[in-house]
């Protein structure tokens, strides 16, 4: 056997990790093999205590929560935007968190979308997660457009797109483009510097949905001069499930009105003056709605220290040497069941999880979870699998490998039916 292909190598991968101290600030299940952290982080110790403590300044202050104790609430939007930040490659200001991913698109489309004379069309992907679609056919209706207005750049293998086809589809006729900046299925990353300089070239403004590379991949947002940008913080960012989203709106674009105003759209100083007519803050603050989230945000606080503290450069370099040693495995170990690798190749377009295909998916990921390894399930026949840098080892790679070729050797998944469960 290749020394490469043992544990003993695996281990020795973990001795040498950077990072590997960050696992132990992470709650894990003994003998659980957890790879679904593109979908739903795990809860890190500081999180769980950052609700304790935003928990006790309600108990404490009550009201005055709301300006008082370590973290005054009506601030908190701000601060935990100013934390994410260096994530995105943003300026503080130009960062907030607040709603969900997809109250945030539609306050960004219905800000940024301005259909005139033959540009009313918006232009997005075919392989885009369903919700961004739904919020843009939502917005064209609203502006008095159908379907026919929401143009989809196809995909020639159904993993991946070409950039140069998304470049060739900005016509005269594109008032707006939404794309992801990795894609939730393939991870293959697109290049957004690119994309973004060939929209401004044509007078278009870009946006991109960050859900699957915030936490995983370094960006530059502000250098890069994307327009606007939008994201949860659930996956990668392990801010607990339904954990409040966030948003980017380059700073040249302040001043402009929020599409959708609300009570926290205003200028902090002047919010409680209670006029009829709004004073928008003069930063990405605008582009709140309502009141914050606070308990949904809290665990936040805790989650971005240990991005801080490690690294969002040493958290890709591991990534990639997790995700390329699980693919080096899966070709060993599994060359012979049938498994098709569906990430690009070069790993500078590749995010942060691997992507499998296999005719019996669905029952396999049944049998992974049998087996105490934790994939997800992507209809119609693929298993997502994401090593995740601040909490998985290389011997859960190796372990989660070895797992499946004997869930494979010994047909186990025959004992489930090979279609998705409710949540998958």
């Amino acid at each position: 056997m290749v020394e490469t292909h043992t544990k003993a190598y695996a281990a020795k991968l973990d001795t040498a990790d950077e990072l590997k101290a960050f696992r132990n600030e992470f709650h894990l299940k003994n003998e659980c093999v957890y790879m679904d952290g593109n979908s739903l982080g795990l809860m890190s110790k500081r999180a769980e205590q950052t609700v304790y403590d935003l928990m006790a300044s309600w108990k404490e202050h009550a009201i005055d929560g709301w300006t008082d104790g370590n973290q005054p609430w009506y601030y908190l939007s701000e601060s935990l935007g100013e934390k994410m930040s260096g994530l995105v490659g943003a300026k503080k200001e130009e960062v907030i968190v607040t709603g969900s991913t997809t109250v945030n698109l539609h306050q960004l489309v219905s800000t940024f979308y301005e259909p005139e004379g033959k540009r009313t069309k918006i232009l997005a992907d075919s392989l885009n997660f369903p919700s961004d679609i739904y919020a843009l056919k939502t917005q064209l209706k609203l502006q008095g457009y159908d379907d026919s207005h929401l143009i989809q750049v196809d995909s020639e293998d159904g993993h991946m797109l070409d950039e140069e086809a998304i470049i060739n589809a900005m016509t005269e006729d594109i008032a707006l483009i939404v794309l992801p900046s990795v894609l939730y299925r393939s991870g293959q990353i697109l290049d957004m510097e690119k994309l973004t300089r060939a929209a401004h070239e044509r007078g278009i403004k870009i946006g991109f949905d960050l859900c699957h590379s915030i936490g995983a991949i370094p960006h530059q947002l502000h250098d890069w001069e994307v327009d606007f940008a939008f994201w949860c913080t659930y996956k990668h960012l392990n801010g607990g499930p339904g954990s409040v989203a966030a948003l980017y709106v380059n700073e040249k674009h302040f001043g402009t009105a929020p599409g959708l105003a609300g009570w926290f759209s205003s200028n902090k100083e002047q919010q409680f003056d209670m006029e009829h007519t709004l004073t928008p803050a003069e930063h990405a603050g605008a582009f709140q709605i309502g009141t914050p989230h606070v308990l949904s945000a809290a665990p936040l606080i805790g989650a971005l220290e240990l991005f801080h503290e490690a690294g969002i450069e040493k958290i890709r370099s591991k990534s990639l040497q997790l995700t390329a040693y699980m693919i080096e495995l899966i070709e060993h170990e599994l060359k012979d069941f049938g498994f098709v690798i569906c990430n690009p190749v070069n790993e500078k377009q590749r995010g942060g999880h691997i992507y499998l295909e296999h005719p019996e998916a669905a029952r396999i990921c049944k049998a992974l979870k049998m087996k105490q390894v934790i994939p997800d399930f992507r209809k119609p026949s693929g298993i997502r699998l994401a090593p995740v840098a601040l909490y998985n080892s290389f011997e859960d790679v190796y372990e989660c490998v070895q797992r499946l070729k004997q869930i494979m050797e010994d047909k186990v998944y025959e004992q489930f039916s090979n279609e998705r469960e409710v949540v998958s």
